[in-house]
């Protein structure tokens, strides 16, 4: 008889990445099946009225060490549904409720043809700049941080940058054209894209050759300052400058990331590191990103699970000052 289908048995929506809405709060869907995208964002590239766009750059040739973080952006897409359902901690929240938020795909290059990379970084990253949106990109090496730079300071000016990292990256001179994940920093200093004055290394757990003028929190520092002192010293240093976030992975301890390419020892705890992001709401963000996660050195998604929560905790902090928090 017509009327009397049980709506239990009715198919649930699923595979929001690419049916659900253009606006939806948090997802619903298992964690273990659907199309997956960032935390369950649908994909788009249409920008119009978007607060936020996800983007991914799965690059790796610029590493010193191991390779393998060309698959991070699809490990980190799959650790963000984990959490998925439920008010995103420790904001008590949903925060889609707040931000309108897409997953932008990822970028797009001809890998044969390496010297050309940042370039397309850089064209395709300014088109999400522009129109408006707060890009939070997840890598991918350290070294697409350079022309991400680059285009948020063509945007907003020199800007004050929050680094976290077991390195300096400031290794071989401020070359525009090298493409090294361990010069991101150097270049950008060199090119006027980041003021040193106003910036600040979080977790250094290596010597390099120059500081550019940077303040540093030696991965000891951050144990004797303690998550309170962490944050005053970066909020000190940062001010009101407009700022950009980046977080390498290798930043926390091996014991809490074990899946990056050139791992060190002594690092933060992702506690620590989620507790210290957590309170940086503050600052005036108009740019961050997560690089480094290398799922073939991972064990049990521990890596791309610290690396979603790191862009998560992005989310909340601008969802927050949206809200007027």
């Amino acid at each position: 008889m017509a009327g009397t289908t049980n709506d239990r048995f009715r198919p649930r929506p699923t595979d929001d990445a690419v049916f659900g809405p253009e606006r939806a709060p948090s997802s619903a869907e298992p964690t273990y099946g659907g199309a997956l995208s960032f935390m369950r964002r649908r994909y788009s590239r249409d920008l119009t009225g978007v607060d936020v766009a996800i983007w991914g750059i799965p690059f790796d040739c610029a590493v010193s060490n191991r390779s393998g973080a060309r698959f991070g952006p699809q490990a980190v897409r799959r650790a963000s549904v984990i959490p998925e359902g439920d008010p995103h901690y420790p904001f008590g929240f949903d925060v889609f409720e707040t931000l309108n938020v897409v997953d932008y795909g990822d970028c797009s290059y001809d890998y044969a043809r390496s010297w050309e990379i940042q370039g397309c970084i850089e064209a395709q990253a300014s088109d999400i700049v522009r129109s408006g949106a707060t890009l939070v990109t997840v890598g991918g090496d350290h070294s697409i941080t350079w022309p991400l730079l680059k285009v948020h300071a063509a945007q907003h000016g020199p800007l004050a940058l929050v680094h976290f990292d077991a390195h300096q990256d400031t290794w071989g001179g401020a070359d525009p054209t090298r493409v090294d994940h361990g010069s991101c920093i150097v270049q950008a200093v060199g090119a006027g894209a980041i003021d040193p004055a106003r910036s600040i290394q979080i977790g250094i757990r290596t010597h390099a050759p120059d500081d550019c003028g940077i303040k540093i929190l030696h991965g000891e520092a951050v144990h004797d300052f303690g998550v309170k002192g962490v944050v005053q010293s970066i909020l000190d240093r940062v001010g009101n400058a407009p700022c950009y976030i980046t977080f390498d992975i290798d930043c926390l301890d091996p014991a809490f990331a074990p899946g990056t390419g050139t791992p060190v020892s002594g690092g933060l705890s992702s506690r620590e590191a989620m507790m210290i992001l957590r309170r940086l709401g503050a600052l005036d963000i108009r740019g961050c990103d997560m690089v480094e996660v290398a799922p073939a050195y991972d064990h049990a998604d521990i890596t791309a699970i610290a690396g979603a929560t790191v862009v998560q905790t992005y989310l909340g902090l601008l969802a927050e000052k949206k809200r007027g928090c």
